[in-house]
Parts: structure tokens; sequence; C-alpha cells
């Protein structure tokens, strides 16, 4: 019997030590999920549909209230991070508008006031056109906009945030030159595209899914190496895997994707971040998440830790190249 007891204390004790730190913190209090857009648009619903995979667990015992903080294209999420350093109770939800802004733009924060936790989608990136528009290709949209310039209405999320980059970057490539329209958020973009004020947007799957399955827009290429899933007809006996890449309706931009991103503020204890990752880590094998991504068409992906810095970096690169062509660059 000693014996036994003996090596049931040593596997304790084994046990114990392999644990990570974030067994040794937990939130003490509700927690703030602050969303860094408008209601309704993509980072909204990212946000939302993780709160309601927690709280169905059960996990942290403590209740999560939503904060739509999306003025200046996301920073005012960013800012009250930078306001509530250290605070452990406060995930900030973005995109790659968390570490891009600062680029373009002199803020009252920078992007090392936060710190990353995971990034859990990668976003698809469409061309969306009127369900009754001429075009047929995107290439088709390009030569209009080529032949009157600064006169076709190209309606994007913010102002130099992920949108008007990705039609920066269609300028760049082709020559064309649009009319970019900003709004506050995708919801309002899909909006303004099925009625008709803009031309076309660059929405993701998500946002524009609702006027698509009404038949008011329709899609034109994807941003990809390859074609999406397929999927369920969307309308008309068409569905995601149905829509060519936009490489091969002759547009040379191989890919665009953008994170979907969690962060706390700066300074915040290291066991809180790894309780974090741990959790978002369940969240993203959940099956409601899988049912989330399906329905969305965003790509599954788990980024955290060196793997995730080292796409930021990476991302950031490539995207402050469009910024400095543009002349949007602030340093």
């Amino acid at each position: 019997m000693k014996t036994l007891m003996t090596s049931a204390a040593l596997a304790a004790l084994a046990l114990g030590a392999a644990l990570p730190a974030a067994a040794d913190w937990a939130p003490n209090r509700p927690l703030e999920f602050v969303v860094a857009s408008g209601a309704g648009g993509g980072t909204d619903n990212f946000a939302r549909t993780i709160q309601s995979i927690i709280v169905k667990s059960d996990d942290l015992g403590q209740p999560i209230v939503v904060l739509n903080k999306g003025a200046g294209s996301g920073a005012e999420a960013f800012l009250y991070a930078k306001q509530n350093k250290a605070d452990p109770n406060k995930l900030i939800f973005g995109t790659n508008n968390v570490y891009l802004l600062p680029h373009v733009a002199k803020l009252a924060y920078k992007v090392e006031d936060l710190q990353p936790v995971a990034a859990l989608a990668l976003d698809e990136f469409l061309v969306w056109v009127k369900a009754d528009a001429p075009y047929k290709t995107v290439m088709d949209l390009v030569e209009d906009a080529k032949a009157n310039p600064g006169k076709i209405p190209f309606g994007g999320s913010q102002s130099k945030d992920t949108d008007e980059t990705l039609v920066a970057l269609i300028e760049q490539t082709t020559g064309a030159d649009f009319k970019y329209v900003p709004f506050n958020g995708g919801g309002e973009v899909g909006v303004q595209l099925a009625g008709g004020h803009v031309a076309a947007n660059v929405n993701n799957p998500n946002e524009n899914l609702g006027q698509w399955q009404a038949g008011a827009v329709r899609p034109l290429c994807v941003f990809s190496k390859q074609r999406m899933a397929k999927s369920e007809p969307i309308h008309d006996g068409m569905g995601w895997g149905d829509i060519p890449t936009c490489m091969e309706q002759g547009l040379q931009i191989e890919s665009y994707q953008m994170p979907r991103t969690v962060w706390v503020p700066a300074d915040v204890p290291a066991e809180a971040v790894a309780f974090y990752e741990a959790e978002l880590k369940k969240v993203s094998e959940a099956p409601e998440w899988k049912d989330y991504l399906k329905k969305t068409s965003q790509s599954a992906a788990f980024l955290a830790g060196d793997e995730l810095n080292g796409f930021i970096k990476d991302s950031e690169a490539k995207t402050v190249g469009v910024f400095e062509k543009q002349g949007w660059a602030s340093n």
C-alpha cells in the first residue's frame, strides 16, 4: 500500500509540473469582449460566436459583455486597451487593423500597447457586384474603372484599412482607378451594394451572404490560391466552391487574407495570456466553431505564440509596401 501511495503521489506531482501556467490564473470578475468594429460586421460576429461558445461551456464562471468600439477604423478599441493597461479582464477583438493602423495615421496608441493572444480564422475576400451589374468577370469591372477613372464607386469598410488596402492593390496591379467609398463596417457595405449606391465591394463571405441569398448581389471572384470549399447552393444553384479565383479571371493577385485576432492590453500577466490562449484553442476545436467557419466560409487557422508573431511580421511588411506606394504611410 505504501508503494502504491508513493507512486500516486509522484504521479500527481508530475502532473502538476506538466500543467500550463494558465492553471494558476482564472478571471475573477466579468469579462469585456471589446470589438474593433460596429455591430453586424465580421469582427462583431467573430467575437459574439466565441462569446456564445465560452458561455455555453461555462469554463470561465464569469459573465461576458460585448462592447462595440469601432470608431476610427477600430482605433477606439485599441486606445481603450491602452487606457486599461495590465487589465486581464478585457479581450480585444480585431483583425490586422491592430498593427496596420499606426502605419497610416498618427494615433494615440501604439501596437506595443497590446499583446496578441491568438488568431482563430483567416477571412477570404471576394469581389462582389450588384446582381444586375453588367460585369461578368472582375476584369470587366477593372476595364470599366480604366475607361472611367475615379468614377466607379467601390465600397469598403473603413478608410486605409483592409478593404481599401485591397482596392489599392487591385489598382496598383491593373492600373484601374476606382472611387473608394468608406463605411462603418462590412454589414453596412453589403447593404449599400445591394441598394446600388456603390458598384462593388470586397466583403468577406459572411458580410454579403444575406444579400447573395436574396439575389441582390453576386460574387465575381475570390482572392485565394484555390477555390473555396464546396458548399450547398447559396443562390441560383451556385455555392462557395463555384466562385472562380481572381487569378482564373486574369487579375494577378494570388491571395489576400485577413486574420481574425484576439489581443489583451500590454503588461497583462503571462499566466493570463496562457489561460486565454488555451481557452481559445478549445473554442477552435468546438463543433460550434467549425459550424461557424462553414457558414462564413472562413479558413480554419489557429495561430499563437511564435507562429502568430511570425504571421503578423510578414503580413505587416507586405501591407506596408502597399501603403508606401499609395502615399499613406504616416512615418
